[in-house]
């Protein structure tokens, strides 16, 4: 059975993997394991209250198949916990990791986009990241990248970012298609 992690912050985004945790859950059979920086319940950006499975540190690589980091106020606020260690966990372990909105500029700030193609909310703000120099690498468009175990996207496109991680995780199955196509189509 495949295993996503996902990793909440304080006034996280919660539409932004509201999409992929659904259709995983309920159409893939994948098992979805929510984190905290210490394991306390967490309120999104619109009010929802999530008590996660457990901390952060209780997130091993070996157990899960991606990381996902939704984004969210908390690095707006200065609030936001340190994912370094953890995204270089998965990320050393060849595991999936994905970042939208703010996160994806988190992301940024680990290092690890220095190396592949991504997208963010805007390139400024990865730039105004310490860690960051990927710039050459970054993607100018409303749609989620996907490149060589990453995957980033702009808080405006939660549908291509769970496309784009259903893909990586070899979950894009005729089903999966199927359950998402007409969100794609409301434009």
């Amino acid at each position: 059975m495949t295993r996503i992690a996902i990793a909440l912050t304080p006034d996280y985004a919660d539409w932004e993997i509201a999409l992929l945790t659904a259709v995983a859950r309920s159409f893939l059979d994948v098992e979805i394991v929510f984190a905290s920086p210490d394991g306390a319940l967490v309120t999104s950006m619109g009010g929802l209250r999530v008590m996660p499975d457990c901390a952060y540190a209780g997130l091993d690589p070996e157990r899960f198949e991606a990381l996902v980091i939704p984004g969210g106020m908390s690095w707006e606020k200065g609030t936001a916990p340190d994912l370094a260690p953890l995204v270089h966990a998965f990320r050393n372990r060849r595991k999936l990791v994905a970042g939208i909105c703010a996160a994806a500029s988190a992301l940024a700030g680990t290092g690890i986009l220095n190396d592949v193609a991504h997208t963010g909310n805007a390139l400024l703000a990865h730039q105004a990241v310490p860690g960051y120099a990927g710039s050459a690498l970054y993607r100018d468009q409303p749609r989620a990248v996907s490149e060589d175990g990453v995957v980033t996207a702009p808080g405006t496109a939660p549908f291509t970012f769970t496309v784009e991680i259903l893909k990586a995780l070899d979950l894009w199955t005729p089903e999966a298609e199927a359950e998402m196509a007409g969100f794609g189509r409301e434009f």
